[in-house]
């Protein structure tokens, strides 16, 4: 198990999102715009940055049987943490992303990182376990949230980007666009797979 690896997997061979299908309900419903996906990533990246370490320093501490409630606990410290220092220092965004912020206490993405790896790994791969599955999170949330302000208002930051005359699709930043883009998204990451895997499967019968 190299860190190198450990790292990289989040961003596509296990993308929450893409490949894992776990934190859907955030993704789809913040993801209004290219701020909102990146605020909810950056938080939901702390959270398992901090949630990680923690788990990883007291595993062999917690009884087997109450280990779950001890990982919630964890948790949703690190929860309350970021929403008061949001709601303290980014009002706007905080109200903006309202109760999916105290609801990163459920998001699977944390809870399964929690069980499946940084209760059974040192701190040190729990990071970068974290580091990468929370920057894969944060970059699907933005990509998701850039195309939807691209194609629903013809904005990005809150600037125009497209030229005078296109019409701004309103679906796009309407709830069945999120499962529009995520779709349109997904299929296109299956297709670079397979172009991906035919290309492989070439160089390997040159090969042999």
């Amino acid at each position: 198990m190299s860190a190198r690896s450990e790292f990289l997997k989040g961003f596509w061979d296990e993308n929450p999102v893409f490949r894992l299908m776990l934190g859907l309900c955030p993704t789809l419903a913040v993801t209004t715009n290219l701020i909102n996906g990146l605020g909810m990533g950056l938080a939901t990246l702390s959270v398992l940055l901090g949630s990680n370490i923690a788990i990883s320093l007291v595993r062999d501490f917690i009884p087997a049987k109450i280990r779950i409630p001890s990982y919630i606990v964890v948790i949703a410290s690190f929860v309350t943490i970021i929403d008061l220092s949001m709601h303290a220092f980014a009002p706007e965004l905080h109200g903006a992303l309202g109760i999916f912020v105290p609801l990163i206490v459920v998001n699977c993405i944390i809870l399964g990182r929690a069980e499946a790896f940084a209760s059974k790994n040192s701190a040190w791969l729990s990071i970068v376990d974290a580091l990468g599955m929370g920057l894969g999170f944060t970059i699907t949330l933005a990509l998701l949230g850039g195309v939807r302000e691209i194609l629903g208002a013809g904005l990005l930051l809150g600037r125009p980007v497209l030229p005078p005359g296109f019409q701004p699709s309103l679906v796009m930043i309407l709830p069945p666009g999120a499962f529009l883009t995520l779709g349109a998204l997904m299929a296109g990451m299956n297709m670079i797979n397979r172009k991906l895997e035919v290309m492989r499967a070439a160089r390997s019968k040159e090969i042999s």
